[in-house]
């Protein structure tokens, strides 16, 4: 499962040297996450409404190049692993040149709502909203 979202860099995302503060490619990646949840249907209301919530444990960032205040950007979040846990890859680059301007990957473990306890299993709803049957609950 991928998606693939277009933004331009704002005026209020920039620091003094007129580029993207580093802090602010966490909201780009999350945009392209939503993004890539809601293709499947199951953003985070439908993720609450079936019982479980997916913290991110670990993210991890590379950045290649700056991007600079009013650069259009194509971010992509790519799900690439989902059986134990939620790996979501992704890409930020130059909208025009396709040039890569930072990469990396979070894991999100699912967590049922209501005990908070871990799964150390991907919930069978998640695994259904991929096409995949499973015997976990």
């Amino acid at each position: 499962m991928r998606a693939e979202v277009e933004l331009t860099v704002p005026f209020h995302d920039i620091d003094l040297l007129n580029i993207a503060w580093h802090g602010h490619y966490c909201k780009y990646i999350e945009i392209a996450r939503c993004a890539m949840l809601d293709k499947i249907g199951y953003g985070y209301m439908a993720m609450k409404e079936t019982g479980y919530v997916w913290p991110i444990v670990d993210l991890q960032l590379r950045y290649v190049r700056p991007a600079q205040f009013e650069q259009r950007i194509k971010v992509s979040a790519e799900l690439v692993e989902w059986e134990y846990r939620m790996k979501i890859k992704y890409r930020v680059a130059d909208a025009e040149t396709g040039e890569v301007l930072a990469k990396g990957h979070t894991i999100q473990a699912a967590v049922d709502a209501d005990s908070r306890e871990m799964c150390f299993a991907s919930p069978a709803v998640f695994l259904e909203k991929l096409g995949i049957k499973s015997d976990s609950p």
